[in-house]
């Protein structure tokens, strides 16, 4: 299952964007019920993106094309047990949030 989270980009904040994804997305989560800027909310930022930096930069990097290779093949090696640890955080992250009324969370996890 997926659910479509709204970031603060701009055009996702469009009326006519708002009403396309609410009439047309399952489970759509409206801007004004996420927080605006929540990465600890994310699997993605939270979890994975800390993986992926700690084995792209083992070793300096040299310019964006280098950047860009390691990215896609740390991605693309990934086991899918980070990929499951993460998802399986996310509701007690979101609890977590929920019970510090949208306020810093992290220390309680």
């Amino acid at each position: 299952m997926f659910v479509y989270q709204q970031d603060s980009a701009p055009a996702h904040h469009v009326r006519d964007t708002i009403e396309l994804l609410r009439h047309n997305t399952p489970d759509f989560i409206a801007p004004d019920m996420w927080p605006p800027n929540s990465p600890d909310l994310n699997p993605v930022d939270c979890v994975i993106w800390s993986v992926m930096q700690e084995r792209v930069y083992q070793t300096r990097v040299h310019d964006i094309d280098e950047l860009r290779q390691r990215l896609i093949t740390v991605w693309c090696e990934l086991e899918q047990r980070i990929m499951d640890d993460a998802i399986d955080q996310w509701r007690r992250r979101l609890l977590a949030c929920v019970d510090a009324e949208g306020g810093h969370f992290e220390h309680s996890l």
